[in-house]
């Protein structure tokens, strides 16, 4: 391909700028992650006690107010801290599975 080509390819697919994007949209994203570990808290519940539910609720907030203060400490916007904070947890987390 040559250069041309590829400028054209790459003006019809990808946006002229930074575009937004909603919650939904990180959310839906995100789906098989979410359904894990909503499904590994209700099993943990339900086998062992709500108490270890609960501590896997924890660290997820843990680690999501750490990404979180790590995106706006490197001057990120409110709302991209929240949406990288999240999406990053998840990817994360599911890198084990």
């Amino acid at each position: 391909m040559t250069r041309n080509h590829i400028e054209v390819w790459q003006e019809r697919v990808l946006p002229s700028g930074p575009e937004r994007i909603r919650f939904k949209t990180v959310l839906r994203g995100s789906l098989l992650p979410i359904l894990v570990w909503t499904g590994v808290a209700c099993f943990a519940s339900f086998v062992y006690d709500p108490l270890v539910a609960t501590v896997l609720g924890g660290l997820f907030a843990l680690s999501f107010l750490v990404g979180f203060a790590m995106r706006r400490r490197a001057k990120h916007s409110v709302r991209c801290s929240v949406y990288g904070a999240l999406g990053g947890v998840l990817d994360k987390s599911m890198t084990g599975f």
